[in-house]
């Protein structure tokens, strides 16, 4: 399945929820703009690839910063982020 990465892009969106679990996940205390910023860079940032669809979520996972990203493929809503292990990195890396 073809993603389109600038889809996501044009139409990502957050609740107030998200921001404050985002912090928590990633143990930072940022901005609701530093996050978004953030997190638009991320997805910009990797490659195609990376991105996945398994039932209603994309993931994006990029190596680079650690970070995987769910979000709704319906709404775009982003979901959380988890930060990657060193064992799931290198698993992504080597697909």
């Amino acid at each position: 399945m073809n993603i389109d990465k600038t889809k996501i892009l044009n139409n990502i969106c957050y609740t107030e929820l998200v921001y404050n679990r985002i912090n928590k996940k990633l143990k930072s205390n940022l901005t609701k703009s530093e996050i978004e910023t953030m997190l638009f860079d991320i997805i910009n940032e990797t490659r195609e690839k990376f991105f996945q669809k398994i039932g209603k979520n994309f993931y994006i996972s990029n190596t680079e910063n650690n970070i995987r990203i769910t979000i709704n493929s319906y709404t775009y809503r982003i979901i959380t982020v988890d930060r990657i292990t060193k064992i799931e990195n290198k698993l992504i890396k080597d697909k």
